[in-house]
């Protein structure tokens, strides 16, 4: 069996849980980070101290392109971070963000030799966003084995987690406190506990709270 898998890797708390997750489950991990011109530079440099720290061959990749086709408020200073509207979807997303990372990382699979990717991706806390649905991922699966005539496998640890969830698994992967402290999941960049604000805090926070009382720890 092919013991060599690429995970998509923001240096957040769930591809930082996943990459954990996949240290465990494959002999060989390569990660691989986009650099689409996100607000927070930060973040690149969160997801390459976390590969240097664990010693994980890391590929950098430049996806500007998406600035200028997609603008959104990750990418732009300009447009306010802000919750989706009467079912909308929320400012924060990217037009064909998964779509395209995972198409290339299927490609650096491949030429690395690799069967398996490793994706965050989560239908359960996804804020309705289109490509992060378990639909869109075996869709694509199948199109990656037909376009380069091989047999991909794309796992999806957080598919069916929520964030209480998705805490609990970094502790049974024995990554709680690393997960807690040095991952960068704040859309306004700052690491570990974030701004406490933006959404994408509240939501890490809340699965954190809700994890701790069950464990009986508070806060």
């Amino acid at each position: 069996m092919n013991q060599k898998a690429v995970v998509v890797f923001s240096g957040g708390q769930d591809s930082t849980t996943c990459l954990f997750w996949a240290m465990k489950q494959f002999e060989e991990v390569i990660a691989v980070t986009f650099d689409y011109n996100q607000r927070h530079l930060a973040e690149l440099d969160c997801a390459k101290r976390i590969c240097e720290e664990f010693e994980i061959e890391h590929h950098l990749l430049d996806m500007s392109l998406l600035n200028q086709l997609a603008p959104n408020a990750l990418t732009r200073q300009d447009i306010d971070i802000k919750t989706g509207e009467n079912g909308g979807l929320p400012s924060t997303f990217v037009e064909g963000r998964n779509l395209l990372f995972l198409s290339f990382a299927g490609v650096l699979a491949k030429v690395k030799g690799a069967k398996h990717i490793i994706t965050g991706v989560c239908e359960t806390d996804f804020s309705g966003y289109p490509d992060c649905r378990d639909m869109f991922i075996k869709s694509l699966n199948v199109t990656l084995n037909l376009s380069m005539d091989y047999d991909f496998v794309i796992h999806t640890p957080l598919m069916w987690l929520d964030k209480a969830q998705t805490w609990e698994l970094a502790d049974q992967l024995g990554k709680f406190e690393y997960v807690r402290e040095h991952t960068l999941t704040c859309y306004r960049g700052i690491k570990g506990n974030g701004c406490g604000t933006c959404p994408a805090c509240e939501l890490r926070q809340r699965g954190l709270e809700t994890y701790l009382a069950r464990k009986g720890e508070g806060k």
